[in-house]
């Protein structure tokens, strides 16, 4: 009877143990079954958040309302004349060579001219035998117009020697001319200057034969008026319509690294170049010191009027798509609209967008290429001590 007393409680403390084994294992699998429900959904919110891109955003800008054009240019002298000979010889002597500064009628060289000078002794002979001829037909015609008044002779002889004397008159005034021509070559003997300037070339030396007119070859001198230089442009056809004379503009030259030259906007040709699309623009720029020199190379620098309501973006903004030119911005609900835009000017890094944004827009810089409007974005949070792009 004791045995069976002794073995009733070591039957209700197995009981008991299993029943404690059993609620731990309970316990062990809704403890697993909580953990993976909740690593299940930390997942699944990694995995939304993963779809959902970070993306950066800018504000576009009305900064630059002066916007600057920089183009190359021509410098040229305000005046420049080639000189050639009008009389053919041989250079006698020069007088004066590149460099040199003269004035207005100054010689510059002479020529010997062998064969015009024959010519003008002949020429003057010309005259003299026309002169004696006109004096004899005059006395002719006088005497005769005399005896026709005592009914001497025949009216049609007195007729004839007046238009003899008539005819040596003419030959007369042909020789004078003739004369008159060849003295004013004379006058080209002497090669001079048309204007104060500077020689900016000479072609020619002592004894060298001389041509007539430009089809020779090069020109004996070149003068230039450099006081005030000319400034030649080619202007993009965009910008044409925001020259206008008195505009003044900036001149960098490459020998004068520190230096900015002041020029002013003087007139256009009026006229795009159908080759090029561009306007030609003429400046000037005063040269009392003599650094400007024609030929130079210059970088022009132009400030035109802006346009407040041009706005300027990155151009890794632009999204370019089936339906032309579009700028991705963020609306109100975060998500992606796609505005298509005007560009105006391209200035490489940045553009100027002349439609279709507003300076409130926060527009998406370097959108992925699969983003589409309506998606849903999440902007990209500033590091510390950063602002956020596009942040008020």
């Amino acid at each position: 009877m004791s045995s069976r007393i002794d073995r009733k409680p070591k039957l209700g403390r197995l009981q008991l143990f299993g029943i404690s084994a059993a609620i731990v294992a309970v316990a062990i699998v809704g403890g697993g079954l909580v953990l993976r429900h909740r690593d299940y959904s930390e997942l699944r919110q990694w995995t939304e958040a993963q779809a959902v891109p970070t993306v950066e955003v800018i504000r576009p800008t009305t900064t630059d309302l002066d916007p600057e054009i920089v183009l190359p240019g021509d410098i040229e002298a305000f005046y420049e004349a080639p000189i050639y000979a009008r009389v053919p010889g041989y250079v006698k002597q020069w007088y004066e060579d590149i460099g040199a500064q003269v004035k207005a009628g100054q010689i510059l060289a002479e020529i010997d001219t062998p064969d015009l000078d024959q010519q003008l002794a002949q020429s003057q002979a010309d005259l003299a035998t026309a002169q004696a001829n006109e004096r004899l037909a005059k006395i002719t015609a006088e005497r005769w117009q005399s005896l026709l008044k005592r009914d001497a002779v025949a009216r049609q002889d007195s007729d004839e020697k007046e238009g003899d004397w008539q005819a040596k008159k003419a030959l007369v005034t042909a020789a004078e001319a003739n004369v008159g021509r060849l003295q004013a070559e004379e006058g080209f003997k002497r090669i001079v200057a048309p204007f104060d300037g500077v020689v900016s070339a000479r072609n020619t030396d002592v004894g060298a034969l001389i041509n007539v007119g430009s089809n020779s070859g090069l020109p004996l001198f070149s003068v230039a008026d450099i006081h005030q230089m000319r400034i030649y442009i080619r202007v993009p056809q965009y910008y044409s319509a925001d020259l206008v004379a008195g505009m003044d503009a900036e001149l960098h030259l490459p020998q004068y690294p520190n230096e900015v030259f002041a020029a002013k906007l003087v007139t256009t040709s009026n006229q795009i170049a159908k080759e090029s699309r561009t306007l030609l623009v003429e400046l000037h720029a005063d040269n009392k010191d003599g650094r400007l020199s024609p030929g130079t190379y210059a970088e022009v620098h132009i400030k035109i009027p802006g346009n407040a309501t041009t706005l300027r973006i990155p151009t890794s903004a632009l999204v370019f798509r089936e339906h032309g030119l579009e700028v991705a911005v963020i609306g109100p609900d975060d998500k992606v609209v796609l505005k298509p835009v005007q560009v105006a000017r391209d200035f490489g890094t940045e553009i100027e967008v002349t439609s279709g944004l507003s300076p409130a827009d926060r527009v998406i810089d370097s959108p992925p290429d699969s983003l589409s409007a309506g998606d849903v974005v999440s902007v990209a949070k500033a590091g510390p001590g950063q602002r956020a792009p596009g942040a008020e």
